[in-house]
C-alpha cells in the first residue's frame, strides 16, 4: 500500500543551506558578544528573532556603563567582525551621542546601550518571545560544585 502524500500544511524540511545560514548568523552573534565582553560590557544577551521578525536573525544587546564605554564596545564589535568575519555594518546609528549605538549587519543587529536607555526601551521584553541566551564570558569564574 502506498503512503499518503505529505500534507501541504507540513513545515518544509530544513535544508543544509538553511542550517548553514542559521549557524553562520549565530556564529556572527557569538563573535559580536565576545567583542562586547572584551570591552567589559554588562549583561550581554543574544536573542534569536529570525522566526518572529524579518529585521534580522539575531540581536545582541548589552550595556556600557558610560557613553564612552558604549562607543568603545561598538568599536570593538566593528573591529572584531571586520577582522574575524570580513564584515562591515550596513548601517550604524548613535555613535555621536553614545547612549545607544546600533550596528546593523543584516542578519545581526547589535544594540549597545547605557543602563538607563536599556531600562527605558526594554528590548528583551519587546522581543521576549524570541529564544534568548545570556552570554557568559569564558573568563568568568565558574560556580563551584557542592562536593568540592
Amino acid at each position: 500500500m502506498a503512503e499518503p502524500a505529505p500534507s501541504p500544511a507540513r513545515a518544509p524540511a530544513i535544508t543544509p543551506a538553511l542550517q548553514a545560514s542559521d549557524s553562520n548568523s549565530h556564529t556572527l552573534a557569538r563573535l559580536a558578544a565576545e567583542a562586547c565582553d572584551d570591552r567589559k560590557a554588562v549583561d550581554i544577551r543574544l536573542i534569536r528573532v529570525e522566526e518572529i521578525s524579518s529585521l534580522a536573525d539575531w540581536f545582541v544587546i548589552c550595556n556600557g556603563l558610560t557613553d564612552v564605554q558604549v562607543r568603545a564596545i561598538a568599536r570593538s564589535v566593528e573591529d572584531t567582525l571586520e577582522q574575524e568575519a570580513g564584515r562591515l555594518p550596513l548601517r550604524r546609528e548613535g555613535q555621536t551621542e553614545g547612549r545607544w549605538v546600533v550596528l546593523d549587519y543584516g542578519e545581526l543587529i547589535v544594540h549597545v546601550l547605557t543602563p538607563q536607555e536599556r531600562a527605558y526601551y526594554d528590548l528583551e521584553s519587546f522581543w521576549g518571545h524570541g529564544d534568548q541566551e545570556r552570554y557568559v564570558s569564558p573568563l568568568a569564574p565558574q560556580p563551584q560544585s557542592p562536593g568540592g
